[in-house]
């Protein structure tokens, strides 16, 4: 690339980084054409100071801001323009500003989507559509969860469904999904431990969760905002004892509100960027964060590569 243009690709992604990360994903309504691969990093920083304990919202002068911070690559490839394969790899680092704990870095969960539109279709003024989920997360390294809220994550091998619903109209579009996580137990490096009452064992039934999200905006081949409000219920699970760390197998509820914008240049073919931001408005036994995400897309064709090379083949003499 040209020196002034790289600068004003670095220049706008910093611009972004004050913007939940959407390029085809597993939560929009947007789908991958065949065979090309939409592939990149993204960075994501989130902190709290404040945060719920049970429902009480409360802070903790030995931990100070806890912050989180994510670098992940992500990468969605279009089977057909129906049927896409989707799959990320995040890097996790934790600190607390205040106090003697100290934070945690290393790979968290490596997760897998598979995405399918069997339904689109003309209705009304606009184009309705149905995409159906299935997804799974493993971790990708020996981490503990038994250190929250420096712990990287759960530790807990998840299935994911998830059925969305989207309308559009003109530019303008409205999407809701709702989807269910079912999360298997994990075991911690002790031989018991106590919640609501002892537990002689090192193995903890985790609960499962559903999660929902309505999300609306604009969206043109260039351009993509969008408004977005999102809830995730434990089903099951308890709330933190007073004064405690919190637990893996707590009751995690949070209401998040924020906005997602995603800007294809039109000076560099398949190239984007994206950002987002969100923040927690509600939540139970949960930090009350503040997340900013940014990232860098490019789209490979490889059908087009492919007809080049047959194209070259047929001029050999």
């Amino acid at each position: 690339m040209k020196p002034k243009l790289l600068y004003c690709i670095l220049l706008l992604l910093c611009s972004a980084s004050c913007l939940q990360l959407q390029a085809q994903t597993d939560q929009d309504a947007l789908m991958m054409d065949k065979n090309n691969l939409c592939i990149g990093p993204m960075y994501s920083h989130s902190s709290w100071k404040k945060y719920w304990e049970g429902t009480f919202k409360r802070d903790n002068q030995n931990l100070g801001t806890v912050t989180t911070q994510m670098v992940s690559i992500m990468g969605n490839y279009g089977i057909t323009r129906r049927l896409n394969v989707m799959a990320g790899l995040p890097y996790i680092f934790t600190k607390a500003s205040a106090g003697t704990l100290h934070g945690l870095h290393g790979l968290q969960d490596v997760n897998a989507w598979i995405k399918w539109m069997p339904v689109e279709t003309s209705l009304g003024k606009g184009v309705f559509s149905v995409y159906t989920l299935g997804g799974f997360s493993l971790p990708a390294s020996n981490y503990t969860p038994d250190f929250l809220p420096m712990s990287i994550g759960l530790h807990s091998k998840t299935l994911m469904a998830r059925l969305m619903l989207d309308y559009q109209v003109g530019g303008f579009f409205v999407t809701g999904w709702g989807a269910m996580n079912w999360r298997s137990n994990i075991h911690l490096d002790r031989t018991s431990y106590y919640t609501t009452s002892l537990h002689l064992t090192n193995e903890v039934e985790m609960p499962d969760m559903a999660a929902f999200q309505l999300r609306t905006g604009y969206r043109s081949d260039y351009l993509i905002a969008e408004a977005i409000v999102s809830n995730n219920t434990t089903i099951k699970g308890f709330d933190m004892r007073k004064n405690d760390m919190p637990f893996p197998s707590n009751k995690m509820n949070m209401t998040t509100a924020g906005f997602n914008v995603k800007y294809t240049l039109k000076a560099v073919s398949g190239l984007s960027l994206i950002g987002a931001g969100n923040y927690v408005v509600h939540g139970r036994n949960v930090g009350q964060a503040l997340t900013l995400d940014a990232g860098i897309f490019y789209i490979i064709d490889f059908t087009r590569k492919s007809k080049i090379v047959s194209s070259s083949k047929t001029n050999v003499p």
